[in-house]
């Protein structure tokens, strides 16, 4: 048996947009402990690693451990008939294999949608190690990302042990966009070693967009041509962090 019940409608709804901006079909993991998704984009550039523990939700019932794939833009579509002060529930029909999303408040709604072929791969987290790592605001840093955009299609990220440093050059028009330890947008810095690498700014504007509904402050770890980890903090113990590719340059 599978039952929870999300009081706010609106974190439930801005979590599943952070998440189907990368996966359409999304295998959820549900045990006593709560409820988890692990999934790369189907390129395989780009990977999210989401947690709610039992605590984020008015209740929680998960009598057995059990997997749930369903397509996740079918699922945003009723979350975005939601209101402020809206709840949701979500319960699984083992019988029918189907989903149930009940939405009380103003009035009840009661949906049903089928659940998929749950996604036997098993993602690991990345065994990386970061030499960066910079606390931003995240409206500071969706504001650098979309300066960066203005003028290319992907940017270099450096730091150092003072600053933050983004770097963007189109055909026509080149951009720098500096933010520097202790600064509003960059509120912590640390360096082991000079770092920079290159990334697409289609997937980070994206994903940066998506969760600056769900978390003010951004984490961002990264190594010289390696992956960068961007974890967005979420209230009681839950987790939302994405992995994104360097994009590798040639000279």
């Amino acid at each position: 048996m599978f039952k929870l019940k999300v009081a706010d409608a609106k974190l439930l709804r801005d979590m599943t947009t952070a998440i189907s901006i990368l996966v359409d079909e999304a295998t959820f993991k549900m045990d006593a402990e709560g409820l988890k998704l692990r999934a790369m984009d189907p390129s395989r550039v780009a990977m999210v690693d989401f947690e709610w523990p039992k605590t984020v939700f008015e209740e929680y019932t998960c009598t057995e451990p059990t997997k749930m794939c369903i397509n996740v833009s079918e699922l945003l579509k009723l979350l975005r008939r939601t209101g402020r002060d809206e709840a949701v529930e979500l319960s699984l029909d083992e019988k029918t294999a189907r989903l149930q999303i009940r939405i009380t408040g103003r009035y009840t709604r009661n949906f049903t949608m089928p659940t998929l072929e749950a996604s036997e791969e098993e993602v690991p987290t990345p065994k990386i190690t970061f030499n960066v790592r910079a606390k931003t605001t995240t409206e500071g840093l969706r504001q650098a990302i979309e300066d960066a955009q203005l003028v290319s299609d992907h940017v270099r990220i450096e730091a150092d042990t003072e600053k933050l440093v983004l770097n963007a050059a189109g055909d026509l028009m080149g951009a720098t966009i500096e933010l520097k330890k202790g600064s509003d947008a960059l509120l912590e810095l640390e360096a082991k070693e000079s770092s920079k690498a290159t990334f697409s700014l289609s997937y980070l504007s994206e994903i940066i967009k998506a969760a600056s509904t769900t978390s003010e402050i951004a984490t961002l770890e990264f190594s010289t041509d390696m992956p960068i980890r961007l974890d967005f903090q979420q209230p009681k113990e839950g987790r939302l962090t994405f992995y994104l590719a360097p994009r590798i340059e040639t000279e």
